[in-house]
């Protein structure tokens, strides 16, 4: 018995951005409600309406290829009347034409799907547009025939067919190949395979995987590969990669084109995801078309460029972002908005963690609406508590408030001034510099709603206006509003005091107020539980409940680690036992350490790298090492250093230079950079990487503790963020397995024993004194046996660590 033909499935808001979409790119200020604000707004509207009122309706149907498939958003049989409900903020009348002709081609489909299904010989449809600022609708309803709503539907379906018989025989292609790669290398590497197998297992079996794997194994390809493998067997529509940094990203395209070279025969779509600012070719337009030439008639030449990416030669092998400028203005089109139009049509999207797990991510979103079954591999996966944390935290500094006073239009002033009068009351009592509070007050947070209606009518009237300040604190505002929604156990809210910038007159403080996320967990376990599989790999994982705990990973998340493929006798570990860098015995510290460092030059000459924990620190050590020791080349990360200033950096280690770089611990030359062989033959690392102890991480401390325990709250805080940057760092010595190097960890507290559990096992470790025993007294103060008492917490914290 033959099987009947595969059909496409598309949602109906795909179909019809695909055929009923048309005009410019217009992006005039035109802030849109985030997904929270928007599912409140559906469930606002949806209360207001009759009993029988029918929310959430799902409705499908077939032609001939396709299958057609969505949720209308209400359904009233009282009247007979089916709404499809939009919220915005501002004046309607300005919503783009093509907006509301997208809208009504929603409806419209929905409205025949309806009528399938119920058999309705007519239906009323209706637009509701909600204003989420004033909760008012605005409703435009007109009567349909159930024969003139199946006209439109065919007609659309019809338009889309040519594709979706692409797009299915694209798929069975791609899964046969799939099916029949093979490894793109003649062997795996010693622990690759172990980390492959366990990466196919997690994708087979729709469960997250944690992989602690070390340096130098080929992770990326490790993880690329058996995905891809375990694609077909699982009906994966996408396979996401995601980095914290640049570096990682191109290491996942250069996994890709290896594959893609292997196998000349696979059509694989890889595209590469990069930042608005880094994509955009007319930096000083506005993103509409009586600004930008690419953003005029952007829809109308869409589908040709869309055609010329997917068909082209580049898309057997990478859209990356030079082959996507090439397509875009070969069809003049804006590249980045081609890209995000092209993640629909991908196999597999290379992009930042942003895209996926961010408020308002572009991945997750479209995986949502689309229903697509997606396995999303997380690239040094350490990174993603303190970038969660960052996406998930809101800030607000009153001197960008007391600034907009004076520069904003007339029709701002009674807002902003009502909003201003209600920041002063939330302080007004607040003596100590920084303070948590329990809740945001509710009063605040209304006065900042109604600034933020008011400076949304402005800039909505003024669309062309260009003020950064007001549309930067807008921006910040909303943010604020947003995360005040979902405030909890997770976030901190805290107000820092500023008499520095307080108003001379009055002598009164500003102050500078922030949702501090904590355990980015309760945002995060979602977009895992959205994904079929998410591996998330690093050589630094460790402790798992750490990374399990704050990152909200489900119970089922299997945990492998792969041992090093390198021997210890490949890499000198040398503790050094009797020096201090903790602040206070920093400048101490620094003439033992610049005589280890040049002892250990002058019996090997090479390339070494020194960490330390803050630009002061390393400045104090580099001046005086060069000034003992000039004739040995040195060369130092500085702050704020462009992309040029840190390839120059890295240009100073080749295979015949000599000399020190020094860097900061947990900055940019401390993880992701790949300098092997001898173009880095050892580090010396002058910092247990600690975070500094101060007011804010102590509230962390107290806030880990309420959610996962006292006992946890110190290690989770301190130790572990800081051992793992120190082992980051050290990972950059031996990349292969010809490798040879050394170690300088050179703090007491190296020595202990809960520290050194935490380091990497086959290292193996040698002890060495440098310079004369402290005195008594504050030796014993650190010869405790307790694991962390916490009258020895201040001292061994007081690191002043800075990025």
């Amino acid at each position: 018995m033959s099987q009947a033909p595969p059909r496409y499935v598309v949602a109906v808001r795909a179909l019809c951005e695909f055929t009923a979409k048309r005009g410019d790119l217009d992006l005039r200020f035109t802030p849109s409600p985030s997904a929270q604000e928007g599912m409140a707004g559906h469930a606002l509207v949806a209360g207001r309406r009759a009993d029988s009122y029918q929310a959430e309706v799902s409705l499908s149907s077939d032609y001939k290829q396709l299958r057609v498939r969505g949720r209308a958003d209400g359904y009233d049989p009282g009247n007979n009347r089916l709404e499809e409900v939009k919220t915005f903020r501002g004046d309607l009348a300005r919503l783009p034409d093509n907006h509301r002709r997208l809208h009504w081609a929603q409806v419209k489909i929905y409205g025949w799907l309806l009528c399938q299904k119920l058999g309705l010989a007519e239906l009323r449809l209706a637009l509701v547009y909600l204003d989420i600022g004033s909760q008012q609708e605005t409703v435009l309803s007109e009567p349909f025939t159930a024969d003139a709503l199946k006209v439109y539907f065919e007609t659309q379906c019809e338009s889309f067919l040519h594709w979706a018989a692409q797009e299915l025989a694209h798929r069975a292609a791609r899964d046969a190949a799939l099916t029949a790669l093979a490894f793109p290398h003649p062997a795996f590497r010693p622990g690759q395979r172990e980390l492959a197998e366990a990466v196919y297992r997690s994708g087979s079996s729709g469960r997250c995987l944690m992989a602690q794997a070390p340096t130098g194994i080929g992770k990326t390809m490790g993880t690329v590969f058996p995905l891809l493998k375990a694609a077909p067997g699982q009906a994966l529509d996408k396979v996401f990669f995601l980095t914290a940094k640049t570096p990682g990203r191109q290491l996942a395209l250069d996994a890709l084109a290896r594959i893609q070279a292997s196998a000349p025969t696979l059509p694989l779509r890889a595209l590469e995801l990069v930042a608005r600012d880094k994509a955009c070719e007319h930096p000083d337009k506005a993103c509409h078309g009586d600004s930008c030439p690419l953003a005029k008639g952007f829809y109308d030449r869409l589908p040709a460029a869309r055609s010329a990416a997917i068909s082209s030669p580049q898309a057997s092998a990478l859209l990356d972002k030079t082959a996507l400028r090439h397509i875009a203005l070969a069809h003049q089109v804006c590249p980045y908005y081609l890209s995000q139009d092209l993640v629909r049509w991908a196999d597999v999207v290379v992009g930042d963690y942003n895209y996926y797990f961010d408020v308002s991510a572009l991945l997750h979103g479209l995986t949502a609406a689309n229903q697509w079954r997606v396995s999303v591999l997380v690239d040094e996966a350490h990174n993603l508590v303190e970038r969660a944390r960052k996406m998930y935290s809101a800030g607000l500094d009153q001197a960008d408030l007391a600034g907009l006073r004076q520069s904003a239009p007339a029709a701002l002033k009674k807002s902003l001034d009502r909003l201003q009068r209600s920041w002063n009351a939330l302080h007004k009592a607040q003596s100590d510099p920084y303070q948590v509070h329990d809740h945001i007050p509710e009063k605040f947070l209304q006065a900042l709603q109604q600034a933020s209606s008011a400076i949304t009518d402005e800039l909505t009237e003024h669309p062309t206006r260009v003020d950064a300040g007001l549309q930067r604190f807008y921006f910040d505002a909303l943010h604020f509003s947003r995360m005040a929604d979902s405030f909890g156990a997770h976030s901190l809210f805290d107000v820092t005091l500023d008499h520095a910038q307080g108003q001379v007159k009055s002598r009164r403080a500003l102050a500078q107020l922030c949702i501090r996320n904590v355990v980015p967990a309760p945002f995060l376990a979602p977009r895992f539980a959205a994904a079929r599989s998410v591996a998330l790999f690093s050589a630094t994982l460790s402790p798992q409940n750490y990374y399990a705990d704050t990152l909200g990973l489900p119970g089922s998340t299997v945990w492998t680690e792969v041992q090093s493929p390198f021997l210890a006798d490949q890499l000198a570990i040398r503790v050094v036992s009797d020096v201090s860098t903790r602040y206070q015995h920093r400048d101490a510290s620094l003439s033992p350490i610049v005589e280890l460092m040049a002892r250990q030059y002058r019996a090997r000459p090479g390339n070494y790298l020194a960490f330390t924990s803050s630009y002061d620190y390393l400045q104090k050590l580099l001046l005086l090492f060069r000034a003992r020791y000039p004739q040995i080349a040195s060369w130092e990360q500085t702050r704020r250093m462009d992309e040029a200033a840190r390839e120059a950096f890295l240009a100073r280690f080749t295979a015949q230079s000599q000399g020190i770089g020094f860097a900061v611990l947990g900055g940019a030359f401390a993880e992701g950079i790949d300098l092997p062989g001898d173009r880095l033959i050892g580090a010396f690392i002058a910092t247990l990487g600690l975070p500094q102890l101060n007011p804010i991480n102590e509230q962390i401390r107290a806030r880990m503790g309420s959610n996962f325990g006292a006992d946890q709250s110190y290690d989770y805080t301190y130790l572990y963020p800081g051992v793992q940057k120190v082992v980051q760092a050290a990972g950059r010595v031996i990349r292969t397995p010809s490798d040879q190097g050394v170690i300088y960890l050179m703090d007491d507290r190296f020595a202990r024993s809960e520290v050194k559990k935490l380091l990497p096992g086959w290292w193996q470790f040698n002890h060495l004194r440098v310079k004369t025993p402290a005195p008594a007294t504050d030796r014993d103060r650190y010869a405790t046996g307790s694991k962390h008492p916490e009258q020895h917490q201040q001292q061994d914290n007081a690191d002043g660590y800075t990025e």
